[in-house]
Formats: structure tokens, C-alpha cells, sequence
């Protein structure tokens, strides 16, 4: 039986990419192995959108040819090598002429035919034939389902993509070019996997797409994300549903009134805003204003008063004056983040932004963005100290080596933001990933609490 290992770098997107292909796989009579030792090929799941995603996906790439030319020395076989996503995509023909030692580049819409090419070159390498190819084909006009999805037994917290692509075209993005225009999932198909997951254990799941606040307007001539929510709500035994990539702009009214009378969704909201200054949002040819940002975030704490935000924003942008960075440490000040994240400008080739004039040093940039991070923190601490002596409900995640758990409330999204850190009694029974139990807080810190099980 053929063993595949899969490698997958980058964002939820492709780690759902990752299990379309593991489900894939195995239908077709493939196993997904963990110990690459027993490889018979490799997949590295790359992303491709700044450069510091780039380099490592290069590095790692490089990392798994070096273990190739090993298990060649060792054993006599070489196991085969499998570049997909976002940077195959992207820059396959180019990566064909620099790195042949990989046998194949694997665009982001080839999942399905994934058990066929593996076949394919494994026969050929045992005929001494001509390996590399690339594999890459344009985004259609429709979302394509996965045939099959492989997640871990056990698994209690997972994605679910609504949508693929993107119609935002921001100038500093290569999203569209790369995934093509935006494509809703059909919203029956949403919901039989919402409920083919809840059956197999999960308790929150984590929508997600380029732009989860578009859902449905190219299916169904409107935006459909409201109705999509009420019906995911209804499906027994999810406990967590959560709103990553949400467009500022198109967080309505209706929306908001969703989230603050349903109990199942979470009081936590991603909005990558990027700025404020409304010379830079013009210059990123982002729909959102200064009036309209400040708008949004005050109609969601008014309905919902403990709701958390996370956000992003980008330093460095071309044309970014002093006035603009100062105006957005202000807003900082001015409307505070519970969660906030802040990156540097990336040029990218192939955007309007990377072929603008007035671009900025780097120096420059990442003193702006650690300028933001510095005063971050201290709004952090203070949201963090702000839940001592609340008692808050926690979905247990591990356990530590002393004894203690760690676990997630609602207002912290997985391998994102912060975690809870929790003692139990001598005689409690013992917790297991998945389990949902209170916690009365009693410390915290920069970004993580400690407490103890009530």
C-alpha cells in the first residue's frame, strides 16, 4: 500500500486543502502515514501570498529533498516529491527550472486527481521514466467540493470553508490571482458536513473562505451568511461556531443581530481591517473608510457588549505618511483591540501595490509595526486582567506535564490567540480534549489566564 506523507505550511485554508487530500487519498486505497520514515511520497502544502510564507515553503521544500537524497543513499529508493498550493500555483513554471528534484507541482484545484498522478510517477520511476511535471489548472466558475475529507479521530475543533476565492482585489493581495474569483459552497453542502462532523465529535467549527461576509451573493444573488449561520446553529451537538476573514464593510445589521441572539455563536469576530487612514485605504483600494470602521466596531459592541475583535494591520504601505502611522496609533488608543495582529508591508510582484513608487524602507515599516505591538500589549494585559474572579467556560484542549490543563474559551480562536491554564481538585475524574468545563479565572498575563475548574 502506497504511504504519503503530507506537509502543510500557511493558513486554515490549506490545512483544509490537506485533509481534502488525505480523505482522497485513502479512498483510493492510499494510506496517510505520520512518520515520514515510512514515506513513499511527500506532499508539501505551500502558501505563496508575502515572502516570509515564500521562504519558508523554499526552506522546507529544501528540507524534504535533502531527506529524498538520504532515503536514496539508505534504502535504495527515493520517495516521491510533491509540491502543492498556493506557491505550485503560482509559481510552478518557475520552480519546475529551479528545483528539479521535485517530481511534481500540484496546483490548488488537483486534489482529485492527486491518487491518479501519484500512480502515475511512482510507475514511471520504477521504469526509469521522465518524472517532473506540473499539474495546474485555472479556477472554474463554481466551488469544487471535495470528494472525501480525512480529519484525526478525536478531533473536536475544525474549519469548514464556505467559499473559495476572492473578488476584493486589494492592491496588496495575490489571493484572486492565485484562487480565482470568489465561489460560494452550496449552502446544503454546508450544512451535511456541518452535521457529518458534529456526529463524529467536533464541538466548534471555524468558517472559513477568503471573505466569509461575501457567502452567497454569487449563488444566490444576495449575501446569504445570516441565513447560512441560523441553520448552522440549529445542527445538534456543535457547541462553537466562529467567524474568522469577516470584510468590515459587509458586516450588516442582520449579521450582527445573528450573532448577538444566537448562544452558539461565539462573542469573537476576526475583521482584518489593515488601516485607518483613509489616504492608505484608498491607496489599498479597500471598500472601508475611517467613518465606516468606526461605525462597525461601535454597532458591535453596542448589540454585543463582551465581544471580542481581532484584527490586522499593515505598517508600511506604500505612501504611508507620518500622519497616516500616527492616526492609526491613535485609533489604537482610541478604539482598542482585544486581539490585534500587525505586519509589515510585503511587496509582492504581480499587485498594483508592488509596482507603486513611493515605497517604504523596511527599517521603517517594522518600526511601525512593533511601535503598534509595544502598546498592544498593554491593552492585552489589560483585557486579560479585566476576566480575574469571572468564572468562564473552557473547551479543554491538553494536558501539561504537572498535572494542569489547558483549554480555549469562545473569545480565543486555536493556534491564534491565548489559552486558559487550569488546576482541578485531587479527586476530579480525569479531562480529555474536547471536554467543556468551567473555570473560575485567577491570574492572567499578557495574553493567557490561569485559574482553576470549579
Amino acid at each position: 500500500m502506497t504511504k504519503l506523507f503530507i506537509q502543510t505550511l500557511g493558513c486554515p485554508k490549506n490545512f483544509n486543502d490537506s485533509e481534502g487530500a488525505a480523505g482522497i487519498l485513502e479512498a483510493a486505497g492510499m494510506e496517510i502515514t505520520e512518520d515520514i520514515m515510512q514515506a513513499d511520497a511527500i506532499m508539501v502544502n505551500t502558501c505563496g501570498f508575502i515572502n516570509d510564507a515564500k521562504k519558508e515553503s523554499i526552506d522546507t521544500i529544501f528540507d524534504m529533498i535533502r531527506f529524498a537524497d538520504e532515503c536514496q543513499e539508505a534504502r535504495g529508493t527515493r520517495p516521491l516529491i510533491i509540491v502543492s498550493g498556493c506557491l505550485s500555483q503560482r509559481y510552478g513554471e518557475d520552480l519546475k527550472d529551479e528545483l528539479s528534484e521535485v517530481d511534481v507541482y500540484l496546483g490548488v484545484n488537483e486534489y482529485e486527481r492527486l491518487p491518479e498522478i501519484i500512480k502515475t510517477h511512482m510507475d514511471k520511476s520504477q521504469s526509469g521514466g521522465s518524472l517532473q511535471k506540473i499539474y495546474c489548472s485555472w479556477n472554474g466558475e463554481t466551488f469544487q467540493e471535495f470528494s472525501a475529507r480525512k480529519i484525526k479521530e478525536g478531533t473536536y475543533t475544525t474549519t469548514l470553508r464556505i467559499a473559495e476565492g476572492c473578488n476584493n482585489r486589494c492592491a496588496y493581495c495575490v489571493i484572486p490571482q492565485i484562487r480565482g474569483g470568489y465561489r460560494s459552497r452550496p449552502m446544503e453542502n454546508i450544512i451535511s458536513e456541518a452535521q457529518t462532523l458534529a456526529a463524529s465529535g467536533v464541538k466548534e467549527v471555524i468558517l472559513i473562505a477568503q471573505d466569509v461576509t461575501e457567502y452567497g451573493r454569487d449563488l444566490y444573488g444576495e449575501i446569504k451568511l445570516p441565513e447560512l449561520l441560523r441553520k448552522l446553529c440549529r445542527v445538534d451537538g456543535l457547541k462553537w461556531i466562529r467567524l474568522m476573514y469577516c470584510y468590515e464593510d459587509k458586516i450588516s445589521d442582520e449579521l450582527i443581530e445573528v450573532m448577538a441572539s444566537e448562544d452558539k455563536i461565539c462573542n469573537y469576530i476576526d475583521i482584518p481591517i489593515q488601516h485607518v487612514s483613509d489616504n492608505v485605504l484608498k491607496g489599498m483600494k479597500r471598500r472601508s473608510t475611517n467613518e465606516s470602521i468606526r461605525d462597525t466596531l461601535t454597532r458591535l459592541r453596542k448589540a454585543i457588549p463582551d465581544i471580542h475583535i481581532r484584527t490586522t494591520f499593515i505598517t508600511g504601505f506604500p505612501g504611508e505618511s507620518e500622519e497616516d502611522f500616527e492616526q492609526l496609533e491613535e485609533f489604537v488608543q482610541e478604539y482598542p483591540f482585544e486581539r490585534l495582529g500587525v505586519f509589515a508591508y510585503s511587496r509582492e510582484e504581480g499587485t498594483v501595490a508592488g509596482d507603486m513608487e513611493c515605497q517604504i524602507d523596511d527599517d521603517v515599516k517594522a518600526a511601525r509595526a512593533d511601535s503598534i505591538m509595544l502598546r498592544q500589549i498593554e491593552i492585552s494585559r489589560e483585557v486579560c486582567q479585566s476576566k480575574v474572579g469571572s468564572v468562564m467556560d473552557v473547551l479543554v484542549e491538553e494536558m501539561d506535564e504537572d498535572g494542569s490543563y489547558i483549554g480555549r474559551t469562545q473569545y480565543d480562536a486555536p493556534e491564534i490567540d491565548g489559552t486558559v491554564i487550569f488546576k482541578v481538585t485531587e479527586n476530579a475524574p480525569k479531562l480529555n480534549p474536547g471536554d467543556m468545563v468551567k473555570v473560575i479565572i485567577e491570574d492572567a498575563f499578557d495574553y493567557d489566564l490561569t485559574g482553576t475548574m470549579v
